[in-house]
């Protein structure tokens, strides 16, 4: 009997025992699911992707001369300011015409005294011709009267000759411009002897509206280039030296006629009209030429791309929560954006930010970077 109760007992306690334990079994057997990494998240787009060609370039003016007097005289005003715009004709420098006003008056005083000389002459030659046909007056006469008179009209040639002369020289007093465009610093002031001998100028007039870039793109871009030229106007957009900030647009005008065989570049040329002044002659530029347009391409954030042993992946977010691994094959970048060539579709999410922490099959907590910026942007976690 003791026995019997004794192992009633036993029995009762390991039931108990097991009661107890149940829970922390439970719990031991269905651990707690790892948290959520945070990432942030945008949609594959399809969209079309201005194709460019990135270079250097140096803002160059189409025009520049350097204005120089084609007389000896005193400087005696400078009507246009220093760095002033100026028109076509303007006066930007005028030097003493006295000198070349008396030249003027002295070859027309020269030419009318030569003029009534020839009429003096013709009229002794008529006589002497009337008195040789009455045989008054010897042939020989006549024609010393003729010669006479056919060097007086010489003569009136000359003067001619001298008047248009000095006409030029004394218009040469009054310099203007000879196009549009920004006058210079002064390089002589008035008062000062310019002489046709010296070759420092007194201003440079640079036309800077319309103005030109020389832009140098790698040898192998030239033929994307010509394809492009061939389809339409190029257009080519200048940014200031640090590329941030968009100065102005313009259109290729032409390539170079070689190539530059120590560099293997190719030099080209684009116009720009310029009239807001952003873009000055002698700048450094970057610049970016447009040579096509890609359609309906599929582009996700560049931030979104990242590159591994086996190449350049995304990853993607499955409807469970959960993030893939996708090898993909990236083509161009244009405004913060990737096209995506290969390995991916449109509207599937990809991971923008965060990837540092995540692995295949991880669960995440996804934010939509649309709604985190309203530029579009992510903050990196």
């Amino acid at each position: 009997m003791t026995l019997g109760r004794g192992l009633v007992t036993l029995i009762l306690a390991v039931l108990l025992g097991r009661h107890q334990m149940g829970p922390v079994a439970a719990d031991a057997a269905d651990p707690a699911p790892p948290p959520s990494v945070p990432v942030t998240t945008a949609a594959a787009q399809r969209q079309d992707v201005p194709i460019f060609l990135d270079g250097l370039g140096t803002v160059q003016a189409l025009n520049v001369v350097e204005i120089k007097a084609q007389v000896t005289g005193t400087l005696i005003a400078l009507p246009v300011r220093e760095g002033q715009e100026v028109h076509k004709d303007d006066i930007v420098a005028e030097i003493d015409p006295r000198p070349y006003k008396a030249a003027l008056d002295q070859a027309t005083a020269q030419r009318d005294e030569d003029v009534a000389q020839l009429k003096g002459a013709q009229l002794d030659l008529k006589r002497y011709q009337d008195l040789a046909k009455r045989n008054f007056a010897p042939v020989q006469q006549v024609d010393d009267q003729q010669a006479a008179v056919s060097k007086d009209i010489a003569a009136i040639a000359v003067d001619d000759a001298l008047i248009e002369t000095a006409r030029i020289n004394l218009g040469y007093c009054v310099i203007r411009a000879p196009f549009d465009g920004r006058v210079s610093f002064y390089q002589l002031n008035v008062g000062n002897l310019v002489q046709v001998a010296n070759q420092t100028g007194i201003v440079s007039i640079t036309q800077d509206k319309q103005i030109s870039v020389v832009l140098t793109l790698p040898e192998a871009d030239l033929t994307r280039v010509q394809d492009a030229r061939a389809s339409g106007p190029v257009p080519v957009i200048a940014f200031d030296g640090t590329g941030q900030k968009q100065l102005a647009t313009g259109t290729l005008l032409t390539p170079n006629n070689t190539i530059d065989t120590t560099t293997g570049t190719i030099s080209l040329k684009a116009t720009f009209d310029n009239k807001d002044d952003r873009l000055w002659p002698g700048e450094f530029v970057n610049t970016r030429v447009q040579v096509g347009t890609l359609h309906d391409a599929v582009t996700v954030p560049e931030l979104a791309v990242q590159h591994g042993p086996d190449g350049t992946f995304v990853y993607t977010v499955k409807p469970d929560g959960t993030v893939a691994q996708v090898n993909v094959q990236t083509g161009d970048q244009e405004a913060g954006r990737t096209v995506i060539s290969k390995g991916l579709s449109v509207n599937e999410t990809v991971v923008v930010s965060g990837q540092s922490r995540l692995a295949p099959g991880m669960h995440v907590n996804a934010t939509d970077v649309s709604k985190a910026s309203p530029s579009g942007g992510a903050s990196p976690t």
